[in-house]
């Protein structure tokens, strides 16, 4: 079962090197939303307050069409900055 409620888009700026500090899953091609499951502690995303849970919609502006490896490839082509815009939702919970 999955609940998903409430959701606001977010824009966060990392500022700083990779490793960004955050790990992905999902995407098209395993039929889920790209979806953040991990925040590294005292990680550039941490500080920024980046969430498990998130769901990833663009990076640095350009709209995700949903492959996992299309995301990872336009976070490691980025240089000092990461704009990302997440999906946030405040009452995320996922049984399996």
């Amino acid at each position: 079962k999955e609940t998903k409620k409430d959701a606001e888009l977010v824009e966060v700026l990392l500022r700083g090197k990779a490793p960004w500090g955050f790990t992905l899953r999902g995407g098209s091609e395993h039929r889920e939303p790209l979806v953040i499951t991990k925040v590294e502690a005292g990680s550039v995303a941490a500080a920024v307050r980046l969430q498990a849970g998130d769901e990833m919609v663009s990076v640095n502006a350009v709209p995700l069409s949903g492959s996992r490896q299309e995301a990872i490839c336009l976070v490691k082509s980025s240089h000092k900055t990461l704009t990302l815009v997440v999906r946030r939702y405040q009452n995320y919970t996922v049984y399996f």
